[in-house]
């Protein structure tokens, strides 16, 4: 009788050996098994004997979520819905209404409705709060609302919504939303082609192709592909972008993980369309992940120039694990490495200071390298232009401003009390912006520095060590400083926030296809990017 069973534990010590041995857990097989059992009968426990009712999937998704929020932001638990959503959003198309909404503090707002789609043809605008779908209230909907407006096409659903406190309703006949790659593309009147690539799904290098062969076509000799804004998507696509500029077998991009399969080199497969034509790229601080992917080997291998401000640093890799009951584990597996060997992730969340927030590398620890034609580039996260413009960045204040949505509730008021003939000739004023700071004062429009959280902290240790009849009045006067210095910084950062403004307003009257017309006549990156393509010599010694 003995025999089996050795025969049987032999197998299992062998399975399990074989286990440890091919697969990549760089911890302990016994330890992870050690702590499953763990959390199964803790789990199992509470919901049997917990004093109240409780809810298994609440309590489930709560302890996923808390235990990839140590990690990084990236790394995600995706259930059914999110996996839908992200298929969609690769694909470039879904079923819907066609608008971009925020749903925060228990309020669902309409951000910008595409033109000619269902919300536009409902007579949806931006700055609509939707109150009602169907029969369902927003603020009592415990799940996303935003899933509550998909559905197939042809059919009917009617929404009820807040505009400039009137109570109005409409009925949506949804259909299949087209999320194009490439929205906008132009010939310029120097011969510079202009195109608009804003985001990486599977469309990305075809659009792309297609609209850099229309634009030669009619004439173009110098390009401007504006990645201002793109928040990335496909890594295939971001190769295959690349390489309609670049030769056949050029790296664009390694990966690095301290697991060896996730170590990749990934290189251009096809023949090029031009690797000669000037070329500029747009970059900001919303251009992230593929974007920067595309940016950072144009740059390494001098291919043209990257004009505006460092990119967004997003240089982890993630893909998707399947789950049980069609979820997904969305996880990061590695970093990005630009062709020179500059790491793009901006952000160690390894390292985390006494608030919890990843550390990013300092300035003086940038290492340098060397691009092809032997130009120094850093890393420290993200892509620095070549050539960097005020315009493009977004100091602390105007990201408060952006924040708490004050630039975007100051258009749609303005879209309702003014008239606006044309994108080409909207000018946003001296006058404008005085009203606009009218209405941060009307609003009570405020937000924390950093240096106001720490005096705040400051004073309520002061008030336990019982010092704080001693320093109460000096603490009230820096903070009436640091008032009058924030209203200060809104009048420094004008050029910058009015610029903000302008393109939120003229989105209000001519969809986003207005404001890339707005754009080509008054946007002080395109400017720039003309201005140096329309100068061989110092285009040339940009790229020496």
């Amino acid at each position: 009788m003995k025999t089996p069973i050795i025969k049987r534990i032999s197998i299992v010590v062998l399975a399990l050996g074989l286990l440890i041995g091919t697969s990549a857990f760089k911890s302990d097989f016994f330890e992870i098994a050690k702590q499953i059992e763990i959390f199964t009968t803790l789990f199992k426990e509470l919901n049997m004997n917990y004093v109240d009712e409780t809810n298994p999937a609440e309590l489930m998704d709560t302890a996923i979520k808390a235990m990839l929020a140590d990690l990084d932001p990236y790394t995600n638990y995706w259930n059914e819905q999110d996996v839908e959503a992200a298929r969609m959003n690769t694909a470039g198309e879904y079923q819907g209404i066609g608008a971009l909404v925020n749903i925060r503090d228990n309020k669902f707002t309409i951000l910008e409705t595409y033109k000619g789609f269902p919300a536009d043809k409902a007579g949806l605008k931006p700055g609509d709060e939707i109150i009602k779908i169907g029969e369902i209230l927003v603020a009592d909907f415990k799940e996303d609302a935003g899933e509550l407006l998909n559905g197939a096409p042809n059919s009917q659903i009617t929404i009820t919504y807040l505009r400039q406190g009137k109570t109005q309703t409409t009925t949506i006949t949804r259909g299949t939303v087209a999320l194009k790659a490439v929205p906008f593309y132009k010939l310029l009147e120097d011969n510079t082609g202009y195109i608009v690539l804003s985001r990486f799904n599977e469309n990305a290098s075809r659009e792309t192709a297609s609209a850099l062969k229309e634009l030669e076509s009619a004439g173009a000799d110098k390009i401007i592909l504006d990645l201002r804004g793109n928040p990335g998507g496909l890594l295939s696509e971001a190769i295959l972008v690349s390489n309609i500029f670049l030769n056949k077998g050029q790296l664009i991009t390694s990966t690095k993980s301290v697991i060896e399969k996730y170590n990749q080199q990934y290189f251009t497969p096809k023949e090029p369309i031009n690797t000669t034509i000037p070329l500029v790229l747009l970059i900001n601080g919303h251009s992230a992940s593929a974007s920067e992917i595309v940016a950072g080997a144009i740059q390494d291998l001098d291919r043209g120039v990257v004009v505006g401000a460092r990119s967004f640093g997003k240089g982890l890799v993630q893909r998707p694990k399947e789950l049980a009951y069609g979820t997904q584990l969305k996880l990061t597996i590695s970093r990005y490495y630009t062709p020179s060997g500059r790491c793009i992730q901006a952000l160690n969340y390894r390292e985390r200071d006494k608030e919890g927030n990843a550390i990013r590398t300092k300035t003086e620890d940038y290492k340098e390298f060397k691009t092809r034609n032997g130009r120094s580039v850093f890393d420290g996260g993200g892509i620095l232009p070549d050539v960097g413009l005020k315009t493009s960045e977004t100091s602390t204040t105007t990201n408060a401003l952006l924040a708490g949505n004050a630039i975007f509730n100051f258009a749609t008021e303005y879209y309702y009390s003014h008239k606006v003939e044309s994108p080409e000739n909207f000018e946003f004023t001296d006058q404008d912006f005085d009203n606009f700071k009218n209405f941060l004062n009307k609003t009570n429009f405020n937000y924390q520095t950093l240096t106001e959280i720490e005096l705040n902290e400051a004073m309520e240790t002061a008030k336990m060590e019982g010092f704080e009849g001693n320093i109460i009045r000096n603490y009230q006067s820096i903070l009436n400083e640091i008032e009058v210095a924030k209203k200060e910084a809104v009048e420094e950062k004008k050029s910058e926030i009015s610029n903000l403004l302008a393109d939120e307003i003229v989105k209000r009257y001519f969809y986003r296809e207005g404001l890339y017309q707005h754009y080509v006549l008054q946007n002080p990156e395109i400017l720039k990017a003309k201005e140096i393509l329309n100068n061989k010599q110092r285009y040339a010694e940009i790229l020496k």
